[in-house]
């Protein structure tokens, strides 16, 4: 019989504040974060231990997590071989995939990845840089960096650098030539741990809270009172493809609706409903969206 433990790898780094907000918002307790790399979770079922999000395909790979949290971006670069979960669209600033560009100086005269020919590479990326320039036969020597790559891109030919919003490579005049990988946060599960029953149905409740949470973070709650005689024209306004709760209320002459709406949809949508008779309009946010 396997250990009712799961052991879960949280991604120690630029990934780690936004795994462990996620986490809260899917209605976990963490706690000890900031003092140890074994955090505590209101969970007994399930051990948390901190790893870089570089390093976490391999341990999860090797059977010394059941599961944890990486960028694709990492998966691809040391080639792992686990059970991807889920696509998590979370990231340390974004929901947007980051990407790992290829950059120059601006005042570079390289214009495309051709270019670069015998030129050196520096990347922190450097298994998944060397197949992209070899898959459109580019000779170029790509060479580890121990961070801070912008800083080094005038003192070789480019770099290939993760960037999200692109203010960092603006601030150091850099210009992007190409994107070599775009990659989203992914929960993964080592292959062994995902056809044990219980590991799997604790990874499967784990992914659904977090989808869930993750959801809620686009949407909210909108409820308001409605005339019956107006009840028609205040659905045609409501977008077409919800389906709203419709409730009576002690007034016969009213009813009660209730809706669950994107973000950016109610502020285009609270006048509307105003116009055509919807009163006691509240929108509220909401924890998890399990659809």
């Amino acid at each position: 019989m396997s250990e009712q433990v799961l052991n879960l790898g949280i991604p120690k780094g630029s990934l780690e504040e936004a795994t462990l907000d996620l986490l809260t918002k899917a209605g976990f307790k963490i706690s000890d974060y900031g003092r140890s790399y074994f955090p505590r979770i209101d969970d007994d079922a399930i051990r948390l231990i901190m790893l870089r999000a570089q390093e976490m395909s391999r341990y999860v790979e090797d059977g010394v997590l059941d599961a944890g949290f990486t960028g694709h971006d990492w998966i691809e670069e040391n080639s792992s071989e686990v059970h991807e979960v889920c696509e998590l669209l979370y990231s340390k600033t974004t929901s947007r995939p980051a990407r790992w560009v290829l950059a120059v100086p601006s005042e570079s005269k390289v214009r495309e990845p051709g270019d670069l020919e015998g030129g050196i590479i520096a990347t922190e990326l450097v298994n998944a840089t060397r197949r992209y320039f070899k898959a459109r036969h580019i000779n170029v020597k790509v060479e580890f960096s121990w961070g801070a790559t912008e800083v080094k891109a005038r003192l070789v030919d480019g770099i290939v650098e993760l960037t999200e919003t692109g203010s960092s490579l603006r601030a150091n005049d850099l210009r992007i030539v190409d994107t070599v990988m775009t990659s989203t946060t992914r929960f993964i599960a080592n292959k062994e741990s995902w056809k044990d029953k219980f590991k799997r149905r604790k990874i499967e409740n784990i992914a659904i809270l977090l989808n869930a949470a993750i959801d809620a973070k686009t949407m909210v709650g909108m409820k308001m009172n409605v005339k019956k005689s107006d009840i028609d024209k205040v659905l045609k306004v409501l977008p077409a493809e919800k389906s709203p709760t419709v409730s009576p209320l002690a007034d016969c002459d009213y009813v009660a609706v209730e809706i669950l709406i994107e973000d950016e949809v109610e502020r285009r949508l609270i006048p509307k409903l105003k116009r055509v008779g919807a009163s006691g309009i509240i929108t509220y946010p909401l924890n998890k969206v399990i659809h």
